[in-house]
């Protein structure tokens, strides 16, 4: 069963455990105790399993639809992966924190995307979307508070 769900999805160690455990509780086991953690090292000894590759190419999912490093973070806590793991991703996931707050902005017409300067209220809106979507409020303000049409490059 372990072995079909790492063929069939990308996943890490905890989700498998996880995943074991409910499947064993849902078929009512009636053996000898199963160790779903040991079998799910074993997966990860063998290389079936690899943490921090499905982090990276979790941020960089999460980062390609604009989603911030926040939001980042909560999925990787969400999904088990280690604080070990996650740190060794983070200045990756930081040095693409802009790209991602510019096509979060790009896709939610905010700021120099927008057809048409907001008012405060709607600006307040659009910054509160990029702190939902795990932006930081300093950048999204930023963001939202250039004028239609100006030029992103002098984000940098």
């Amino acid at each position: 069963m372990a072995l079909r769900y790492v063929e069939r999805f990308a996943t890490t160690r905890a989700r498998l455990v996880s995943y074991l455990v409910r499947k064993i509780r849902e078929r009512g086991w009636q053996g000898d105790a199963a160790d779903p953690a040991a079998l799910a090292d074993k997966l990860v000894g063998l290389g079936y399993i690899d943490d921090r590759a499905f982090g990276e190419a979790r941020a960089s999912a999460m980062a390609r639809r604009g989603l911030g490093k926040r939001r980042v973070a909560g999925v990787f806590h969400q999904v088990g992966i280690g604080s070990e793991d996650a740190e060794a991703l983070a200045p990756a996931i930081e040095a693409r924190a802009l790209d991602a707050a510019l096509t979060f902005a790009r896709k939610r017409r905010i700021g120099p995307f927008a057809s048409a300067a907001p008012d405060r209220p709607q600006r307040e809106k659009q910054i509160a979307a990029m702190i939902r979507g795990g932006h930081d409020f300093t950048l999204a303000r930023r963001i939202a508070s250039m004028a239609p049409g100006e030029d992103v490059d002098q984000l940098e």
